[in-house]
Formats: structure tokens, C-alpha cells, sequence
């Protein structure tokens, strides 16, 4: 099979899912794979078997006071399916993916050309994005007119119900991990220079928007400090990072706290934690939990959106309402007792194995054919 992805080539979840799912489709399970966006994906390797990069050419002219991305991505979705004859496109991120790849089976049908469409909702191109007046009508279109729809949790399928009038099925494929990546491989040194004195090691990791309550991640850090000898790694960057400097100096903790900016390679943090903390106010599946579980780090978290789907209370970890910190630490205490943490890592693993990439990959593949399948009836 020969599969278009369109995507988000950044950090950022959908992007990160977007393009390991490309990786095992075209390594692991021999499809043909071609990724069509405005920069090549963060960590996609030129020498990937199977898979091909094209580059949408954004052009700008006096005209326009922005570039008119979408339109562009729309011409290369066309040139791109025509001249490598491929057999689905799939969409990552409704907007402006999903809009732009009805308008490119638009123009594939005039010339004969049948082309269906994957939509895959990630979050945030529904929950805030997609249902702002601005774009809900688009979006809600370009969802419904797709061939197959999938989120990556029953929490975001639902949510979109609510925020849409929609006819089309959403199907729930969830976000995966690929176990041979995260699979500990204890840099002992590392802790070592971090807890000098074998102190419990928690990391939180987000983009530092206020969504993510990185704040309360200091919070609970400072409960757990006065209780037990710990140190607290805040991985990543963004709009609140400043802000949360300052908090860390009013809270007294900064001796035990380091910032240390966007990591690629974070599986190399999580190896050596003990706790992962997620306290954000909205998720819609909690992909770094994950890959903390199979890196054997059980999590303390919110029970927002998808969390629960991810995070089994009192087996991987343990959840709170959103804010509460005093409940968070207390938690994060009862999972960092030594007769304790075995257990919660032993059930984090197991879970991050029900989510692993081998699992996950072959429902797109049906979920691929279920979409060429109705195209093709729908064209007749």
C-alpha cells in the first residue's frame, strides 16, 4: 500500500505519533510511505526504508499578508498522489490537514482519480482550534466528508461529538510507544550527578503552556521535598517557563530543581526517574505518561480528558482532580515509598506493552482499507 501523511513536522504529539506510525508502517510492516509537509518531520531519518519526504513550497507574494499554506499543501497533496499513484491520504491534525485533503480528492476525482481519506484527531484541533467560530465550520465539515475518522481516545471521540454535529463514525485508535526506544536503559552515572545522595528523582515534561499546570508540578515537587530528599528535572520549553522560574525561586526549591530546555532524546530522563508528574488541566491521551510507563515510571496525574484511559489509578499510578496538589503529593509520597514503587513500575510497563507500536499500527492499516473500501463503493 502507498500512504500519504500529512502532518505537523514539530515536537508536538501529533506530529511525533504522525511520524513513528509512518516509521513502522514503512519498516515493519512494508507499505510504502510519503510524508508531505512544510519541513521534513523532527525524527524522520533520510535513509528510512520505504519512506519519502515532499516538501510543500510556500510562496510568498506582495499580495498576500500571509502565505496561503493550505492552498499549497492542497497542490502538492495532488502532485504527490497523482505522481506516486498513491492509495490513501491520511490527515493528521484536522486544520488545515483534513480541508486540505478533501479539496485535493476534489481535484484527484476530475481527473479520475479516486482518493480516500484519514482524519485523525489529536485534540487541540478540536477541543480549541476546531470549535472556535472562526474554523468550526470547516472543520466540522472537512471531519464529517472524510472517508474514516479516528481519535486517539474514547475522552476526545466523545468531546467531539459534543462540540460537533456530526453524521461519520469516529473510530478510537489510540496513540502508541515503541518499546525499543523507551525500554530502560539505566545511565546510572547520570542519576548519579543528579541525586549525589540517592534522593527519588521526579520529571515533568510538557511545552510549558498554562494547560499543562506545570506550575502545580512545583507545588507537588515542594510537598514531597518536605517529607522525603528528592530532586525534580522540568523538561521542555514554552510561553510559561519564565513565570515558573520565578515560582520556583518563591517556593525555595530551585537548589533541587533544574530546567533543562527541550530534550530529543528524553527517554535518556525518563530511564532514571522514579515518578513522572502530569497535573496538566487537559489531555487527550497523555502520550508523555506513556512513554514514562515504558520506561517503568509510574505517574501522578489530573484525571483530565484521556489521562484515565492511560494512567489506571492505584496500578500505574495514581490520579487527583485537577489542582489539587496536596492529594498529588500525597500520592506521589505512597508511590515513592520503597515497599511501594516496585509494584507501580512492574504495572507501568505492562501497561505501556498494551499500547506498544506493533499493537497499534495494523488498526490504521484496516482502518486504510475500511476507507479505500468505501471510497470505492462511494464512487460507483
Amino acid at each position: 500500500m502507498k500512504i500519504g501523511i500529512i502532518c505537523y513536522p514539530t515536537y508536538g504529539g501529533s506530529g511525533v505519533i504522525a511520524t513513528e506510525l509512518g516509521k513502522c508502517l514503512a519498516s515493519k510492516l512494508g507499505h510504502e510511505v510519503h510524508f508531505i509537509t512544510y519541513e521534513q518531520p523532527t525524527r524522520l531519518n533520510f535513509f528510512d526504508e520505504n519512506i519519502f519526504y515532499h516538501k510543500v513550497d510556500i510562496r510568498t507574494y506582495p499580495l498576500f499578508k500571509y502565505p496561503p499554506y493550505e492552498l499549497a499543501l492542497t497542490s502538492k497533496m495532488v502532485e504527490v498522489a497523482q505522481a506516486e499513484k498513491l492509495d490513501v491520504l491520511h490527515a493528521h491534525y484536522a486544520i488545515p490537514h483534513a480541508s486540505a485533503a478533501y479539496t485535493a480528492k476534489q481535484i484527484l476525482a476530475k481527473k479520475g482519480i479516486n482518493m480516500p481519506v484519514v482524519t485523525t484527531l489529536h485534540g487541540t484541533d478540536v477541543t480549541l482550534v476546531g470549535k472556535d467560530e472562526t474554523f468550526e465550520p470547516v472543520v466540522s465539515f472537512s471531519i464529517d466528508e472524510s472517508d474514516c475518522v479516528t481519535s486517539v481516545s474514547e475522552s476526545l471521540k466523545e468531546e467531539t461529538y459534543d462540540i460537533f454535529d456530526l453524521t461519520t463514525d469516529i473510530k478510537v485508535v489510540p496513540n502508541f510507544v515503541d518499546l525499543s526506544r523507551f525500554t530502560k536503559h539505566k545511565k546510572d552515572h547520570f542519576k548519579t550527578a543528579i541525586c549525589p545522595s540517592g534522593e527519588k528523582l521526579l520529571v515533568h515534561v510538557s511545552n510549558m503552556r498554562e494547560v499543562k499546570r506545570a506550575g502545580d508540578a512545583l507545588e507537588v515537587f515542594k510537598r514531597v521535598r518536605e517529607k522525603i530528599p528528592c530532586k525534580l528535572l522540568m523538561v521542555g520549553d514554552g510561553p510559561e517557563r519564565a513565570k515558573l522560574e520565578e515560582k520556583c525561586a518563591e517556593l525555595r526549591t530551585c537548589a533541587d530543581v533544574r530546567f533543562l530546555g527541550k530534550i530529543a532524546e528524553v527517554e535518556e530522563i525518563l530511564s532514571v526517574a522514579d515518578l513522572y508528574l502530569m497535573p496538566s488541566e487537559k489531555e487527550s491521551f497523555g502520550l508523555a505518561a506513556l512513554e514514562a510507563m515504558a520506561c517503568q515510571v509510574p505517574v501522578v496525574s489530573s484525571n483530565a480528558g484521556g489521562i484515565p484511559e492511560v494512567n489506571i489509578h492505584g496500578l500505574t499510578g495514581m490520579m487527583s482532580e485537577v489542582g489539587d496538589v496536596d492529594d498529588m503529593a500525597q500520592n506521589a509520597l505512597h508511590i515513592l515509598d520503597d515497599k511501594n514503587l516496585p509494584y507501580f513500575k512492574e504495572n507501568a510497563l505492562k501497561q505501556a506493552q498494551q499500547f506498544s507500536i506493533e499493537k497499534v499500527c495494523p488498526l490504521y492499516v484496516d482502518v486504510y482499507e475500511e476507507a479505500i473500501e468505501k471510497s470505492r463503493v462511494g464512487s460507483r
